[in-house]
């Protein structure tokens, strides 16, 4: 007996990370290569979650909440696409960008981050303009951008996001732009633009968020996708089918932790977790491994 599964599920490789973790864990003093925060919990944020718990009379019942911002991308996917719709995607890039696509039905198209000469940054991984829009075909209905970049670290200036604005305004494009490490940003000279605050982007951009990226939280699943209402409305309908439910108590206290933050982001902004904390901590991890990999021959970029 033999059965055939899906042609868009059927053929795909084992995740790159299930194979790294196992030699991580068989071959590694330590696994630094995954995209998780491994540091203390935020002790407030403990805090907040135990009020919950204990006090459920503070909270009022709810029917429906929402997944992480991972189930948001597969879901967009899932209700945009036809078969064969073109995608354009950065290059390296996040490794479940390409699987969702494919299973989705759509086509990923690919656009190169590239470094020349003697690179010291990650700011020097570009993209080609002229190649960008040479990409762009009939079948084009979607660009997906992340922004800062994962895996590069490449956080995409104003003028580089005013180019993709254009091209999608150009050619009525929707823009996925996944930000979920937008609070990872360090040093004074760096500024995160959300793409959709830039002229006419709103109406044709979907935000995706994460609250396990933002409070380093990574098991607490929890997300969002902020868009224009023609957007938000098909991409809920299919969502409450994918997800249906997640954990009640975890996303009350993440919505508890964001409204402290933002008393603090006027009143304290040096008390800041997402302002200034966490930031302060991966810049002076950044440094000691920079340090660490220069004593041994290597050079970061």
């Amino acid at each position: 007996m033999s059965f055939t599964p899906s042609r868009n599920a059927g053929n795909f490789k084992k995740n790159l990370w299930i194979e790294f973790t196992a030699l991580a864990a068989k071959y590694a003093k330590a696994n630094i290569g995954q995209g998780f925060y491994d540091g203390p919990f935020p002790t407030f944020l403990a805090k907040i979650l135990r009020d919950v718990a204990e006090h459920p009379e503070k909270t009022e019942w709810h029917q429906y909440t929402s997944g992480f911002g991972h189930s948001r991308l597969v879901i967009f996917f899932f209700f945009f696409f036809k078969c064969f719709i073109d995608l354009n995607i950065f290059e390296p890039a996040f490794d479940s960008y390409v699987p969702q696509i494919k299973m989705a039905g759509g086509v990923p198209v690919v656009v190169l981050l590239e470094l020349s000469g003697n690179p010291t940054h990650s700011s020097e991984y570009r993209f080609d303009p002229q190649i960008l829009e040479s990409k762009i075909t009939p079948r084009t209905k979607m660009i997906i951008l992340n922004n800062p970049h994962n895996p590069t670290g490449k956080l995409f200036t104003r003028d580089e996001l005013e180019i993709i604005a254009s091209v999608a305004k150009k050619h009525n494009l929707i823009v996925v732009s996944d930000e979920v490490y937008e609070w990872h940003v360090y040093g004074h000279s760096k500024k995160m633009i959300r793409f959709a605050s830039l002229p006419g982007m709103f109406d044709r951009t979907v935000t995706i968020g994460s609250a396990g990226k933002a409070f380093s939280v990574t098991g607490w699943k929890i997300g969002w996708a902020l868009a224009p209402e023609i957007l938000l409305r098909p991409l809920k309908s299919v969502h409450q089918d994918f997800v249906y439910t997640c954990c009640t108590p975890v996303q009350e206290a993440l919505a508890r932790a964001f409204e402290q933050e933002l008393e603090l982001f006027d009143s304290k902004p040096e008390n800041s977790y997402l302002l200034k904390i966490m930031a302060d901590d991966l810049l002076l991890k950044r440094d000691r491994m920079a340090k660490l990999l220069q004593s041994v021959g290597i050079k970061p970029v």
